[in-house]
């Protein structure tokens, strides 16, 4: 991975974001309940306050649960609820530690079928189906992940230009575009009392 991601509209945590994986598994997993562009920015703020330039997924698992938190929670805080925030980072990293070396691309790199990829994506702790199906669209789309069938797998989050999510993110522009969807989606769902 090397490419160039607009999520956290900040430079240095977009630069974070493109080239490591893991970074990127941390923004989306942090992107509930907090501005898109907070969840995003948290990966470089993680890293920087470990004194990295990337995230270590051995290094994270193995921390005291404690100490993360309280690191996530320094202010500006990484998330809404640093706390168990940082026990699902821990929980996504201790898993790919378990069955991935710790190497967060080995998810998705060498996996030939969309549906494939997106129940590794579903195995990951905290990634129910809608996050991993925008999580794959994000590689499909911006990250040049596309393994047969991905489209599909990644149900309307896949469709090309359809401005759902965070994997139609490439500027302000459709930053503003998949805002007003989400609102959208928001009021709709107020509307039938959901």
């Amino acid at each position: 991975m090397d490419v160039t991601l607009h999520l956290a509209q900040d430079p240095e945590a977009d630069e974070l974001l493109g080239r490591s994986p893991l970074a990127a598994l941390t923004g989306m997993l942090l992107d509930q309940q907090v501005p898109m562009e907070w969840a995003f920015k948290g990966p470089s703020t993680i890293a920087r306050r470990m004194g990295a330039d990337d995230l270590d997924a051995h290094d994270i698992a193995a921390q005291d649960p404690d100490a993360f938190a309280a690191l996530l929670s320094e202010k500006p805080a990484v998330h809404r609820y640093p706390g168990s925030m940082a026990k699902r980072i821990q929980q996504l990293c201790q898993y790919l530690v378990e069955h991935y070396d710790g190497n967060a691309e080995l998810v998705w790199r060498g996996v030939d079928d969309g549906r494939e990829l997106l129940r590794r994506l579903q195995d990951l702790p905290g990634f129910g189906k809608q996050k991993a199906q925008i999580f794959l669209a994000l590689l499909g789309k911006q990250l040049g992940v596309q393994p047969k069938g991905w489209r599909e797998a990644a149900g309307a989050y896949g469709e090309p230009k359809s401005f759902r999510s965070v994997a139609d993110i490439t500027g302000p522009e459709s930053l503003t575009k998949v805002r007003a969807h989400k609102q959208e989606m928001k009021a709709a769902a107020k509307a039938s009392g959901k």
